[in-house]
């Protein structure tokens, strides 16, 4: 009889997940459908549980009254956080090989060097391209202004990745030299956790940013990583960002994607110069011809 009555407190009506997709969609531009209704039901149920209401119904009257202040809670339930050290290697053998070597030449009079990892999730990115970074630039870090920007829309992750504090698994395809260089084991009870270097934290700043809203950034960006979360967004979204990620870097900046990702209809704007990799051309046509 328990169980009964739980499944039916617990169901997911048509009109409910209706209003939770478009609830997503209005908050966070991410697209949902009917394939990902188990998933939804999943990740909500946990919700329901914790702040002890009945069904999904009353969710989403929740939703309707407190939609500013569940918003934080919601996004940190729904968001999806797959990521590794050096996932997608090939992208950070380009910046360390090609990508760098030739902004230290061009940015040699300004000695500054911006990035961006706009959905920076637990850190594994951003850490990784700071330690790319520190391979090739660690001699040139006292007389250059090197910053990377981390942002991610989930507050809880984003507070993981500040700490710097990580599973002993996390690194375990990381290379030998990474591992002993930047990475220190912790000891007794932390003795299956790493932490990774200050200087590899010196070089970043978190930020919480749903890339819907305004960005408050005011410089431009030399190298642009934002991999995996065009896929999320329907393609009206997806160029609307890609328009303002062309704004966003300096003529020649490299804009980096995933590996399904592709630009669409702003191809034109940039060079493909790799695998998902793309730089800005330096005469861009005007963005009002093209083609949402």
């Amino acid at each position: 009889m328990l169980t009964a009555k739980r499944e039916c407190a617990f169901k997911l009506s048509d009109d409910d997940f209706s209003f939770i997709c478009q609830f997503v969609y209005d908050t966070t531009g991410i697209v949902l459908n009917e394939k990902k209704r188990e998933m939804l039901y999943r990740r909500f149920t946990r919700i329901i549980r914790d702040r002890k209401l009945a069904s999904f119904a009353d969710y989403c009257q929740l939703l309707r009254k407190n939609t500013e202040q569940e918003t934080d809670y919601f996004i940190n339930a729904i968001t999806t956080n797959l990521t590794s050290f050096f996932r997608e290697n090939h992208h950070f053998d380009f910046l360390l090989l090609e990508e760098l070597p030739r902004l230290i030449k061009s940015n040699s009079k300004t000695k500054r060097l911006r990035v961006w990892s706009c959905a920076s999730s637990t850190g594994e990115e951003p850490y990784s391209i700071a330690i790319t970074i520190m391979e090739k630039m660690k001699s040139l870090l006292t007389s250059w202004d090197i910053k990377i920007l981390a942002t991610d829309i989930d507050s809880n992750v984003l507070s993981k990745a500040k700490k710097g504090i990580y599973d002993l698994k996390k690194i375990e395809n990381v290379t030998l030299k990474y591992k002993n260089t930047y990475f220190h084991r912790g000891l007794g009870e932390n003795s299956a956790k790493v932490r990774v270097d200050k200087s590899l934290q010196s070089l970043l700043t978190f930020k919480q940013l749903n890339l819907l809203h305004e960005w408050p950034m005011k410089g431009k960006f030399d190298v642009i990583f934002c991999r995996n979360v065009i896929i999320y967004f329907d393609k009206e979204t997806q160029q609307e960002l890609f328009s303002r990620y062309l704004e966003a870097l300096n003529p020649g900046g490299i804009l980096i994607l995933g590996h399904s990702e592709n630009l669409g209809a702003y191809l034109n704007q940039f060079e493909h110069i790799g695998r998902t990799i793309y730089r800005k051309k330096s005469h861009c046509a005007p963005l009002s011809v093209l083609p949402l």
